[in-house]
């Protein structure tokens, strides 16, 4: 794709990868993604931000053809899906100086030996001008790693956002077209990479009100040319209380469980209790994240293999544990043949979350009355403490 224009001297470049399904080995991405790399053209010099992973590098060193000379190379992020084709872009142009903060140059030369002598950091709230164009940095730690930061466009009013307020879709539309789907997209965004950081994230939220944007061009999925409604998404998914939601991932070997999961997810529903239900055999991870956003209360579902949890329960639990989100009780419930230590085992795995936990209920073989009784008991007690926490109306 040709660079394409956003505002006078400002240009997209990048690549979209449309084919890509899996990123870090790890997160699904059901809809691909972009790499988004900015030219912006001053009236003296001129400014590259971020690049491109590796693999698309190609794309990007085409796209530079023609352009004489470019001063800088802002790295708002050392992880390499932007700043992987630095070197390349360092070669076509070796007078550039590579601007990134001074946790952001360690990082950048260990994972890409650029050399230090190609480095100028800034501090938060410098300024570089390019003659008619200001680029302010803006330190925004643990956006998702240490070193990171935004730049902000004086004159233009364009915050360049890097992993901030991103989303993982490819599209041939620079700007946003469908709020509905980039909504989705950036909320599983920020479920699977920025809500451990939710404190952090809160604080530097507060920092971007002193600046007037009036668009948003992140580093991936398309630009924001009417920002409000995302930063306002953003304030809601890190500051605002969980909802009446119970999220309740399972797995279920011979049935027992999912007897009881079923019977659960009945007896919250006649509480007025919200449920979102995740089969671990099958659930997209990322959806389950983006579930726990907005949850006030997990059930795992968990039958016993070996005298403990079953494995996806475990991963559960420890994805939970390790995005740390708003979450206020938890439970489990599942089935044994013999015995174990189910419930002590995923209980000692959330160090992270602060939770209250409610009552499990785990059951020899297939329930019996009193289990579902205790099922009952799990679902007022659950909708008690929603109400308690002003949860339901």
């Amino acid at each position: 794709m040709k660079p394409r224009k956003i505002k006078e001297g400002v240009y997209w470049m990048g690549a979209v990868d449309w084919d890509r399904r899996l990123f870090d080995s790890l997160v699904p991405l059901p809809d691909g993604t972009s790499y988004n790399a900015y030219l912006i053209e001053g009236g003296e010099k001129t400014a590259l931000l971020d690049t491109v992973d590796p693999a698309k590098a190609d794309e990007l060193m085409m796209q530079l053809d023609g352009i004489p000379r470019i001063d800088f190379i802002v790295s708002h992020h050392a992880e390499q899906d932007h700043s992987g084709a630095i070197p390349q872009v360092l070669e076509k142009y070796p007078q550039a100086k590579v601007v990134a903060t001074a946790k952001a140059k360690p990082m950048l030369m260990d994972l890409l030996r650029i050399p230090e002598a190609a480095f100028i950091t800034v501090a938060d709230g410098e300024t570089i001008s390019l003659g008619d164009k200001t680029l302010k940095f803006i330190h925004t730690p643990w956006v998702h790693w240490p070193e990171t930061m935004v730049t902000y466009v004086e004159e233009d009013r364009i915050l360049f956002s890097g992993d901030f307020f991103g989303s993982h879709i490819a599209t041939s539309d620079l700007f946003v077209t469908d709020q509905g789907r980039v909504y989705e997209a950036a909320k599983r965004y920020f479920a699977e990479i920025m809500m451990p950081f939710r404190s952090v994230i809160e604080k530097n939220i507060e920092k971007l009100k002193a600046y007037d944007i009036h668009m948003i061009a992140p580093s991936h999925g398309q630009i924001y040319d009417q920002p409000t409604w995302i930063m306002e998404a953003y304030q809601d998914w890190v500051m605002s209380t969980p909802h009446n939601l119970v999220v309740l991932p399972y797995v279920s070997m011979h049935g027992s469980t999912r007897t009881m999961v079923e019977y659960l997810v009945s007896a919250l529903v006649d509480q007025g209790v919200r449920v979102e239900l995740f089969n671990l055999v099958v659930t997209d991870i990322g959806k389950l994240a983006m579930a726990l956003v907005d949850a006030a209360t997990v059930v795992v579902g968990a039958p016993t293999v070996l005298a403990g949890p079953h494995p996806l329960a475990v991963y559960a639990t420890f994805l939970a544990n390790a995005l740390r989100p708003k979450v206020k009780f938890l439970s489990v419930i599942g089935s044994y043949g013999w015995g174990g230590k189910t419930v002590e085992t995923l209980a000692g795995m959330i160090p992270n979350l602060k939770v209250e936990v409610l009552n499990p209920v785990l059951c020899k073989g297939l329930p019996s009355e009193s289990d579902f009784k205790a099922l009952d008991d799990l679902a007022a007690a659950i909708a008690h403490k929603h109400k308690e926490h002003n949860l339901m109306d």
